[in-house]
Protein backbone atom coordinates (compact mmCIF):
# COMPACT_ATOMS: atom_id res chain seq x y z
CA UNK A 1 0.00 0.00 0.00
CA UNK A 2 2.48 2.46 0.87
CA UNK A 3 5.27 1.50 -2.24
CA UNK A 4 1.45 2.35 -4.49
CA UNK A 5 1.09 5.44 -3.11
CA UNK A 6 4.68 6.45 -3.37
CA UNK A 7 4.89 5.25 -6.80
CA UNK A 8 1.90 7.11 -8.02
CA UNK A 9 2.77 10.45 -5.90
CA UNK A 10 6.36 10.58 -7.29
CA UNK A 11 5.62 9.92 -10.71
CA UNK A 12 5.71 12.93 -12.52
CA UNK A 13 9.46 13.58 -10.92
CA UNK A 14 11.14 10.47 -11.44
CA UNK A 15 10.83 7.21 -13.84
CA UNK A 16 10.97 4.63 -11.02
CA UNK A 17 11.30 5.00 -6.78
CA UNK A 18 14.82 5.80 -6.11
CA UNK A 19 14.91 8.64 -8.95
CA UNK A 20 11.34 10.11 -8.12
CA UNK A 21 12.81 9.66 -4.19
CA UNK A 22 16.06 11.78 -5.60
CA UNK A 23 13.73 14.28 -7.15
CA UNK A 24 11.31 14.73 -3.77
CA UNK A 25 14.21 14.99 -1.64
CA UNK A 26 15.66 17.74 -4.35
CA UNK A 27 12.39 19.85 -3.28
CA UNK A 28 12.38 19.11 0.50
CA UNK A 29 16.06 20.09 0.73
CA UNK A 30 17.31 22.50 -1.73
CA UNK A 31 13.93 24.07 -2.66
CA UNK A 32 14.03 22.88 -5.75
CA UNK A 33 10.24 23.48 -8.20
CA UNK A 34 6.94 21.28 -6.72
CA UNK A 35 4.87 22.57 -9.47
CA UNK A 36 5.28 19.23 -11.12
CA UNK A 37 3.12 17.53 -8.15
CA UNK A 38 -0.41 17.88 -8.52
CA UNK A 39 -3.06 17.71 -5.29
CA UNK A 40 -3.37 14.05 -5.76
CA UNK A 41 0.18 13.24 -6.40
CA UNK A 42 1.12 15.52 -2.80
CA UNK A 43 -2.26 13.49 -1.10
CA UNK A 44 -0.85 10.27 -2.00
CA UNK A 45 3.07 10.93 -0.71
CA UNK A 46 1.27 12.39 2.55
CA UNK A 47 -0.95 9.56 2.75
CA UNK A 48 1.96 7.25 2.66
CA UNK A 49 4.13 8.86 4.89
CA UNK A 50 1.23 9.40 7.46
CA UNK A 51 0.71 4.97 6.87
CA UNK A 52 4.17 4.76 7.28
CA UNK A 53 4.50 6.39 10.41
CA UNK A 54 1.35 4.82 11.62
CA UNK A 55 2.68 1.21 11.07
CA UNK A 56 6.30 2.19 13.08
CA UNK A 57 4.54 3.68 15.81
CA UNK A 58 1.92 0.91 16.49
CA UNK A 59 4.82 -1.68 16.30
CA UNK A 60 6.75 -0.19 19.16
CA UNK A 61 3.44 0.81 21.18
CA UNK A 62 2.46 -2.97 20.90
CA UNK A 63 6.18 -3.69 22.17
CA UNK A 64 5.77 -1.38 24.77
CA UNK A 65 2.74 -2.70 26.22
CA UNK A 66 3.66 -6.33 25.98
CA UNK A 67 6.64 -5.63 27.86
CA UNK A 68 4.88 -3.79 30.26
CA UNK A 69 2.22 -6.56 30.95
CA UNK A 70 5.34 -9.38 31.08
CA UNK A 71 6.88 -7.69 33.73
CA UNK A 72 4.01 -7.22 35.48
CA UNK A 73 3.14 -10.73 34.62
CA UNK A 74 6.40 -11.71 36.38
CA UNK A 75 5.72 -9.67 39.57
CA UNK A 76 2.60 -11.17 39.97
CA UNK A 77 4.19 -15.23 39.39
CA UNK A 78 7.32 -13.74 41.93
CA UNK A 79 4.13 -13.60 44.45
CA UNK A 80 1.99 -16.75 43.29
CA UNK A 81 4.52 -18.86 41.64
CA UNK A 82 7.26 -21.58 43.41
CA UNK A 83 9.82 -23.25 41.48
CA UNK A 84 9.16 -26.65 40.14
CA UNK A 85 12.32 -28.37 41.38
CA UNK A 86 13.04 -29.70 38.21
CA UNK A 87 14.23 -26.80 36.52
CA UNK A 88 15.34 -23.46 37.48
CA UNK A 89 13.20 -22.23 34.31
CA UNK A 90 10.08 -23.53 35.30
CA UNK A 91 7.32 -22.29 37.78
CA UNK A 92 4.36 -24.11 39.83
CA UNK A 93 1.20 -22.21 40.46
CA UNK A 94 -1.01 -23.40 42.56
CA UNK A 95 -4.27 -24.10 40.51
CA UNK A 96 -6.67 -26.97 40.21
CA UNK A 97 -7.15 -26.72 36.60
CA UNK A 98 -4.08 -27.28 33.68
CA UNK A 99 -2.08 -24.92 32.97
CA UNK A 100 0.51 -24.45 30.65
CA UNK A 101 2.43 -21.67 29.16
CA UNK A 102 6.29 -19.88 28.86
CA UNK A 103 6.79 -16.25 29.47
CA UNK A 104 9.55 -14.62 26.99
CA UNK A 105 12.03 -13.07 28.26
CA UNK A 106 15.67 -14.12 26.89
CA UNK A 107 17.55 -15.27 30.37
CA UNK A 108 14.81 -14.81 32.29
CA UNK A 109 12.39 -16.63 30.16
CA UNK A 110 9.95 -19.19 32.01
CA UNK A 111 7.47 -22.50 31.42
CA UNK A 112 5.21 -21.64 34.28
CA UNK A 113 2.57 -25.37 35.00
CA UNK A 114 -0.23 -25.73 37.12
CA UNK A 115 -0.04 -28.79 40.33
CA UNK A 116 -3.38 -29.41 38.64
CA UNK A 117 -1.68 -29.84 35.52
CA UNK A 118 1.16 -31.80 36.82
CA UNK A 119 -0.90 -33.62 38.79
CA UNK A 120 -2.89 -34.89 36.12
CA UNK A 121 -0.33 -35.72 33.63
CA UNK A 122 1.90 -38.80 33.57
CA UNK A 123 5.99 -37.99 33.17
CA UNK A 124 5.97 -38.72 29.58
CA UNK A 125 3.16 -36.23 29.15
CA UNK A 126 4.63 -33.70 31.44
CA UNK A 127 7.97 -33.67 29.29
CA UNK A 128 5.96 -33.53 25.94
CA UNK A 129 4.23 -30.49 27.62
CA UNK A 130 8.17 -29.07 29.09
CA UNK A 131 9.27 -29.57 25.54
CA UNK A 132 6.68 -28.06 23.84
CA UNK A 133 6.92 -24.57 25.74
CA UNK A 134 10.54 -24.95 25.44
CA UNK A 135 10.15 -24.81 21.59
CA UNK A 136 8.44 -21.77 21.76
CA UNK A 137 11.03 -20.07 23.54
CA UNK A 138 14.18 -21.51 21.09
CA UNK A 139 11.93 -20.74 18.35
CA UNK A 140 10.95 -17.05 19.47
CA UNK A 141 7.81 -17.52 18.58
CA UNK A 142 6.76 -14.51 20.27
CA UNK A 143 8.29 -12.14 18.10
CA UNK A 144 5.82 -13.97 14.99
CA UNK A 145 3.16 -13.21 17.85
CA UNK A 146 4.03 -9.68 18.41
CA UNK A 147 4.58 -8.59 14.75
CA UNK A 148 1.48 -9.72 13.50
CA UNK A 149 -0.05 -8.82 16.86
CA UNK A 150 0.53 -4.85 16.10
CA UNK A 151 -0.30 -5.64 12.14
CA UNK A 152 -3.71 -6.59 13.16
CA UNK A 153 -3.34 -3.88 15.67
CA UNK A 154 -2.59 -0.95 13.16
CA UNK A 155 -5.31 -1.99 10.71
CA UNK A 156 -8.00 -3.49 12.40
CA UNK A 157 -10.44 -3.22 9.47
CA UNK A 158 -8.49 -5.30 7.26
CA UNK A 159 -9.91 -8.64 7.32
CA UNK A 160 -6.15 -10.70 6.83
CA UNK A 161 -4.32 -9.25 9.63
CA UNK A 162 -7.04 -10.93 11.49
CA UNK A 163 -6.77 -14.30 9.74
CA UNK A 164 -2.88 -13.41 9.13
CA UNK A 165 -2.61 -13.47 13.64
CA UNK A 166 -4.94 -16.79 13.85
CA UNK A 167 -2.81 -18.81 11.00
CA UNK A 168 0.52 -17.88 12.66
CA UNK A 169 -0.81 -18.68 16.22
CA UNK A 170 -2.04 -22.12 14.85
CA UNK A 171 0.86 -22.44 12.90
CA UNK A 172 3.86 -21.82 15.73
CA UNK A 173 1.61 -24.61 18.19
CA UNK A 174 2.16 -27.40 15.13
CA UNK A 175 5.83 -26.52 14.80
CA UNK A 176 6.04 -26.65 18.74
CA UNK A 177 3.76 -29.98 18.44
CA UNK A 178 6.54 -31.16 16.15
CA UNK A 179 8.94 -30.82 18.27
CA UNK A 180 7.86 -32.44 21.19
CA UNK A 181 6.93 -35.54 18.71
CA UNK A 182 10.78 -36.06 18.40
CA UNK A 183 11.14 -37.67 21.64
CA UNK A 184 7.27 -38.69 22.38
CA UNK A 185 5.12 -40.35 21.35
CA UNK A 186 2.02 -39.55 19.35
CA UNK A 187 -0.66 -40.87 21.79
CA UNK A 188 1.28 -39.08 24.73
CA UNK A 189 1.28 -35.74 23.37
CA UNK A 190 -2.49 -36.07 22.04
CA UNK A 191 -3.20 -37.13 25.67
CA UNK A 192 -1.32 -34.08 27.18
CA UNK A 193 -3.51 -31.71 24.61
CA UNK A 194 -6.65 -33.40 25.94
CA UNK A 195 -6.17 -32.79 29.15
CA UNK A 196 -4.92 -29.15 29.37
CA UNK A 197 -7.72 -28.13 26.74
CA UNK A 198 -10.21 -29.90 29.39
CA UNK A 199 -9.41 -27.01 31.70
CA UNK A 200 -9.21 -24.03 29.51
CA UNK A 201 -12.37 -22.82 30.33
CA UNK A 202 -11.47 -22.92 34.35
CA UNK A 203 -8.45 -20.64 33.17
CA UNK A 204 -10.01 -17.94 31.96
CA UNK A 205 -10.74 -16.48 35.09
CA UNK A 206 -7.94 -17.66 37.29
CA UNK A 207 -6.39 -14.37 37.07
CA UNK A 208 -2.85 -15.66 37.05
CA UNK A 209 -2.89 -16.77 33.05
CA UNK A 210 -2.68 -14.22 30.72
CA UNK A 211 -4.97 -13.56 27.94
CA UNK A 212 -3.07 -11.43 25.61
CA UNK A 213 -1.38 -13.90 22.65
CA UNK A 214 1.79 -11.75 22.86
CA UNK A 215 2.42 -11.91 26.79
CA UNK A 216 2.74 -15.22 26.62
CA UNK A 217 2.92 -18.21 25.00
CA UNK A 218 0.20 -20.27 25.65
CA UNK A 219 0.40 -24.07 26.57
CA UNK A 220 -0.48 -27.61 24.46
CA UNK A 221 -4.25 -25.91 24.62
CA UNK A 222 -4.07 -22.56 22.05
CA UNK A 223 -1.72 -20.33 21.09
CA UNK A 224 -3.70 -17.51 20.94
CA UNK A 225 -4.48 -17.41 24.81
CA UNK A 226 -8.38 -17.81 24.09
CA UNK A 227 -10.43 -19.55 26.70
CA UNK A 228 -13.81 -21.76 26.44
CA UNK A 229 -14.56 -22.76 22.82
CA UNK A 230 -11.77 -21.09 20.71
CA UNK A 231 -9.19 -23.36 22.87
CA UNK A 232 -11.45 -26.70 22.37
CA UNK A 233 -11.75 -25.68 18.53
CA UNK A 234 -7.68 -25.35 18.35
CA UNK A 235 -7.03 -27.97 20.23
CA UNK A 236 -9.54 -30.63 18.28
CA UNK A 237 -7.71 -29.44 15.14
CA UNK A 238 -4.28 -30.21 16.46
CA UNK A 239 -5.20 -33.70 17.60
CA UNK A 240 -6.95 -34.44 14.28
CA UNK A 241 -3.42 -33.63 12.17
CA UNK A 242 -2.24 -35.99 14.78
CA UNK A 243 -4.29 -38.25 14.32
CA UNK A 244 -4.90 -38.28 10.32
CA UNK A 245 -1.55 -36.74 9.08
CA UNK A 246 -1.69 -35.10 5.49
CA UNK A 247 1.33 -37.11 3.42
CA UNK A 248 4.15 -34.41 2.74
CA UNK A 249 3.76 -32.34 -0.11
CA UNK A 250 5.92 -33.97 -3.07
CA UNK A 251 9.62 -32.06 -3.78
CA UNK A 252 7.94 -29.86 -6.54
CA UNK A 253 4.90 -28.77 -5.15
CA UNK A 254 7.29 -27.37 -2.02
CA UNK A 255 9.50 -25.47 -4.71
CA UNK A 256 6.92 -23.98 -6.40
CA UNK A 257 5.40 -22.71 -3.27
CA UNK A 258 8.89 -21.39 -2.14
CA UNK A 259 9.52 -19.76 -5.51
CA UNK A 260 5.93 -18.26 -5.39
CA UNK A 261 6.98 -16.94 -1.92
CA UNK A 262 10.17 -15.37 -2.65
CA UNK A 263 8.59 -14.03 -6.06
CA UNK A 264 5.67 -12.38 -4.21
CA UNK A 265 8.15 -10.57 -1.79
CA UNK A 266 11.13 -10.19 -4.79
CA UNK A 267 8.75 -9.07 -7.66
CA UNK A 268 6.99 -6.11 -6.27
CA UNK A 269 10.16 -4.55 -4.36
CA UNK A 270 11.80 -4.99 -7.95
CA UNK A 271 8.77 -3.24 -9.58
CA UNK A 272 9.55 -0.37 -7.12
CA UNK A 273 13.15 -0.37 -7.19
CA UNK A 274 14.47 -1.52 -10.29
CA UNK A 275 15.33 1.69 -12.63
CA UNK A 276 13.38 2.09 -15.99
CA UNK A 277 11.28 -0.97 -15.21
CA UNK A 278 8.27 1.54 -14.39
CA UNK A 279 8.71 3.61 -16.94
Amino acid sequence: MIGAMLVYGLEPIGDNLIAGLRGLAGMVFFNAPTTALGFWHIFALSAAALLSVHLVFTLLLTYYKIQRQRRRHREMLALLASPSGQDAGTLVISHDSPVAYCLPGGARSVTVLSDGLMAALEPAELRAVLIHENAHLNQRHHLLLWAFAAWRQALPWLPTTRLAQESVNSLIEMLADDVALRTESKATLIKAIAIVASGSAAEAGAGVRPSSPTLALSGLESASGGAGSDAVRTAASRVSRLLTPQPPLPSAVRSAVMAGSVLLLALPTALLLVPGLLG
